[in-house]
């Protein structure tokens, strides 16, 4: 069954998210990794762009092999615009045909000094537009955001904009991460009445370390609700405690979503697989 399929198929879908290691001689490590989040029988695993290669680190292609041709469960690769042409990008799907991965997460990816501006995408939709003409055969993915893209002039122009993605041929839609649920219900609101049909996964990041308060929250645009800065405030000193804390609050936020309907939840598990584990079986019963 395919990932589109199974939104069809299921009341939600539950999916995990994982980044290649830096380095390849942490592949071994991050093999054990995905097979204790395998073994949380997740509906698909996404990967997100690394280049490996010349550019250091592990390739989302050699994971994504892994995931899906060791783990046996289907892989969402994710393919973004900075710093990739037509010609790269189409060596990179060619990579993921090869290895039997035909869902593709595009993206425009952050501006950063090491990856310039892509001459020939502009947008997230020219890329998933450049992936159905190229491979007819893929499924292509796209992000969305329930407070806006930190660059749009409003929500409601964001929500637009993701009427040009859905058109060039978006499958299914990933939130960025979010801590306040009402959030998530307002934007799905607007979309619907836009004209969204496409089924849409809600991201959630389980905030267990204080390095995730300054690093993660600040870098995600994501407003903060007051229960959760109680939370932070509280517990901040203390690792321990702030840990279970993050896991109680992010098991919270997702069974409101399920049962408010949300098509799919997608755990931003940043590799833990302790973690993972920790936050499936607060939901699991949902499931």
């Amino acid at each position: 069954m395919t990932i589109t399929e199974q939104f069809k198929a299921k009341r939600c879908v539950f999916s995990i998210e994982c980044f290649p290691p830096k380095q390849t001689t942490q592949m071994e490590k991050m093999r054990a990794t995905l097979h204790q989040m395998s073994a949380l029988r997740p509906d698909f695993i996404s990967v997100t762009f690394g280049a490996g290669g010349s550019a250091g680190g592990v390739s989302t292609v050699e994971v994504a092999d892994t995931i899906q041709n060791e783990l046996g469960v289907p892989a969402l690769a994710h393919l973004i615009c900075m710093g990739n042409d037509k010609a790269r990008a189409a060596a990179i799907l060619d990579q993921l045909e090869q290895i039997g991965v035909r869902d593709v997460l595009a993206l425009r990816g952050d501006r950063t000094p090491t990856r310039p501006q892509s001459p020939d995408f502009v947008h997230a939709s020219d890329l998933t537009a450049f992936i159905k003409g190229y491979k007819p055969g893929f499924s292509v993915h796209g992000a969305c955001y329930p407070e806006g893209h930190p660059e749009a002039d409003s929500l409601r122009r964001d929500v637009e904009n993701l009427c040009i993605k859905q058109a060039a041929g978006a499958e299914h839609l990933v939130t960025q991460l979010f801590f306040d649920n009402m959030h998530f219900y307002r934007f799905l609101n607007l979309a619907r009445r836009a004209g969204i049909t496409l089924p849409v996964s809600a991201g959630v990041m389980p905030i267990v370390k204080r390095s995730q308060i300054e690093r993660t929250v600040a870098l995600s645009s994501a407003s903060l609700p007051s229960d959760f800065t109680r939370m932070i405030s509280r517990w901040q000193d203390d690792p321990a405690a702030l840990y279970d804390a993050g896991i109680d609050y992010a098991v919270r936020q997702l069974r409101d979503l399920i049962e408010g309907g949300a098509d799919g939840i997608h755990l931003y598990a940043m590799n833990d697989a302790a973690v993972a584990q920790k936050v499936y079986e607060g939901i699991r019963d949902l499931l």
